[in-house]
C-alpha cells in the first residue's frame, strides 16, 4: 500500500504532461472498482456522496466529509483528489484550518471553490477569494507541500458565465499558489483553449458532466491535463435505479433489470479485490 506521500508524488507527476481521466466515485465500493479498472487517480464528488446519505449537495458537514475522504484514501492504492467544496469556512483562517485537516485524511489533492452559497452574492469578491487560496496554499505548505491544490472559479456554475472574469480569477489563483486550475461549466473549444492558454504552464482540469462532443484525444489536443466527471457517474447509477423502480411501480414490469451488472461478475471482482486490501 503506497504511503500518502507516495500517492501525492504520483499525483503530481500525472499533471506534468499528457492528459488523464480522474473519475469520481461516491463510496468505497465504486472507488475500488474504478481503481480495479485501471484508472490512475480518483476524485471524490461532494454531490455523489451527499446523495448516498440522503442529502443534497452542499449539505454534508465538515466532520462527515472528512471521515468520507479518509475512508476513500485508506481504501485505495491510487491518489484521491478531494472535492473540498468551499473549504467549509468563509474566512481565510477557517479555510486554512480545515484544509490542514483535509490533508491529514491522506488525500493526494484537494480543490477549493470561490462560490459563497448565497444566491444574491454567489461569488466571493476577488480579494477575499485570493486570500482564501493563499490561506489554503499556506496550510498545504505547512503540512509538507506535496498535496496538489486546485483553485476553482465557479462563475459558470453560479449564473455568471463571463469568460473574462473566469480567466481573471483563475490567473489570480495561479499567482496565489494553486497548482491546478479549474473552471467547471466551460464547454466550448474556444472557452477551454482560452483558459488553458491563460494559466499556462499550470495544468487545467476540465469537467465533463455530459457528452460534449469531445473525445479524450480532442481535449488533450486543447492542452487540458486532467478530466473529471463530478457527480455524473453517481447520477448514471441513480438514473438506472429510478428507471427500474418506475417501471416496476408504473408498469409492473422488470425488463430494465436486463441492463444490470451481472451478480457473478461483481462478486468475483470484489472477492479478488478483498484479497488485495490492506489488513
Amino acid at each position: 500500500m503506497p504511503t500518502a506521500a507516495e500517492k501525492r508524488q504520483t499525483f503530481r507527476k500525472l499533471h506534468e504532461n499528457g492528459c488523464f481521466i480522474i473519475p469520481n466515485p461516491w463510496d468505497v465500493g465504486s472507488a475500488r472498482y474504478l481503481q480495479g479498472m485501471g484508472f490512475k487517480a480518483l476524485a471524490s464528488t461532494s454531490a455523489g456522496y451527499a446523495l448516498t446519505i440522503g442529502l443534497p449537495d452542499g449539505a454534508v458537514n465538515l466532520e462527515t466529509m472528512l471521515a468520507h475522504l479518509q475512508d476513500l484514501s485508506a481504501a485505495t492504492d491510487i491518489p484521491v483528489n478531494a472535492d473540498f467544496e468551499g473549504g467549509f469556512a468563509h474566512d481565510p483562517d477557517g479555510v486554512a484550518k480545515n484544509v490542514a485537516r483535509c490533508v491529514e485524511t491522506g488525500v493526494a489533492g484537494l480543490s477549493i471553490e470561490d462560490s459563497t452559497g448565497d444566491k444574491a452574492n454567489p461569488l466571493y469578491d476577488l480579494d477575499t477569494a485570493v486570500a482564501r487560496v493563499r490561506a489554503a496554499r499556506a496550510a498545504i505548505d505547512k503540512a509538507g507541500g506535496y498535496t496538489v491544490f486546485t483553485g476553482r472559479a465557479e462563475c459558470f456554475l453560479v449564473g455568471r458565465p463571463d469568460l473574462d472574469e473566469t480567466i481573471k480569477r483563475l490567473k489570480a489563483y495561479a499567482d496565489a499558489g494553486a497548482d491546478c486550475l479549474y473552471a467547471p461549466g466551460i464547454r466550448t473549444r474556444e472557452q477551454i483553449e482560452a483558459v488553458v492558454k491563460a494559466v499556462a504552464p499550470k495544468p487545467v482540469n476540465l469537467l465533463m458532466p455530459a457528452n460534449a462532443g469531445f473525445t479524450v484525444a480532442d481535449v488533450t489536443a486543447m492542452g487540458v491535463r486532467r478530466i473529471s466527471v463530478g457527480g455524473t457517474l453517481a447520477r448514471v447509477a441513480w438514473g438506472a435505479v429510478i428507471r427500474s423502480a418506475k417501471q416496476m411501480l408504473d408498469e409492473g414490469r422488470f425488463d430494465d433489470f436486463a441492463t444490470a451488472a451481472p451478480h457473478p461478475d461483481l462478486m468475483a471482482f470484489f472477492r479478488d479485490d478483498m484479497k488485495k486490501r490492506p489488513s
